[in-house]
């Protein structure tokens, strides 16, 4: 079906509803577009390509798979959609702006860590959050699944677990001593997989096994449509655009730091001696 023959459909909309039709490395421009209309609506199609990890031509390729003719079409789509979007969205009182329009390379990624992590909070929500601090807290288990930049928030997440005596072991490398863990996966265990982009194979086959063998799962993405989202029973959605030449993880910090607080106040007079005692070191 044409984009002109979308109906009321929001290109977003009609883009989800096809997503299985595209190949893999369409997939990823999809999940780019979807999650970041105003980026697409202003971006060359070689910075989008950068940007969903693939090349310029397969921009072009999955803006023709969805009727357009080419890129330009697909960015004039996305342009009105999000005119539309931001006439019919109702506002609070403009704040002062963080920066001077002439912003430094700097300014810039400071201003989209500070738009992203309002986003994140938008965008996730309570009763996901409050299942995963529960799912979180019940677990005999808990390992988390996060590999290259992943790993150290994977690490990070340990840590503060840790702090709250909740143990966890971390997967982020295809190393034997990894792979073990995941074959250690059970009923009892509770997977939370982190990923950013595309998913590592690593990542995946965490999630796989723990659906397979009936584990909890939850996810931690700043993709609405990763594969990893689409094996778990909770997925958590993380906003991560960036002017520079990587994401933006501020948004998944917070997340992060959110869930370990949630965790605390479950009964923070359990933990409190615990922190203070760390505190103290």
């Amino acid at each position: 079906m044409p984009p002109a023959a979308r109906g009321h459909q929001t290109l977003s909309t009609y883009i989800s509803a096809r997503f299985e039709e595209f190949s893999r490395s369409q997939k990823d421009v999809a999940q780019y577009v979807v999650d970041h209309l105003d980026e697409v609506a202003f971006h060359t199609a070689e910075e989008l390509a950068r940007r969903a990890n693939t090349s310029s031509s397969t921009v072009v390729r999955f803006s023709q798979a969805l009727g357009f003719e080419g890129f330009p079409e697909l960015q004039e789509a996305a342009r009105d959609e999000y005119r539309h979007h931001h006439r019919t969205t109702t506002t609070p009182e403009p704040s002062a702006p963080l920066f001077s329009l002439d912003q430094s390379p700097f300014e810039q990624a400071i201003a989209a860590d500070h738009v992203n992590v309002e986003d994140t909070a938008r965008r996730v929500s309570r009763s996901e959050v409050d299942g995963a601090i529960e799912a979180i807290a019940s677990a005999e288990k808990i390992l988390i699944a996060g590999t290259d930049q992943m790993a150290f928030f994977a690490s990070y997440l340990r840590h503060l677990l840790m702090l709250l005596d909740v143990r966890a072991e971390i997967a982020a490398s295809p190393s034997q001593e990894a792979l073990s863990r995941l074959g250690r996966i059970d009923e009892h265990t509770l997977v939370i997989g982190l990923s950013a982009g595309r998913p590592h194979p690593l990542v995946l086959r965490a999630m796989k096994i723990a659906r397979h063998r009936r584990a909890g799962t939850l996810a931690i993405v700043d993709a609405t449509l990763s594969d990893v989202a689409k094996l778990s029973e909770r997925t958590l959605y993380y906003s991560s655009n960036s002017p520079a030449f990587v994401r933006s993880h501020t948004g998944l910090l917070s997340i992060l730091q959110g869930l370990a607080y949630g965790l605390y106040s479950r009964d923070s007079a359990q933990y409190d001696d615990r922190i203070r005692a760390f505190r103290l070191k």
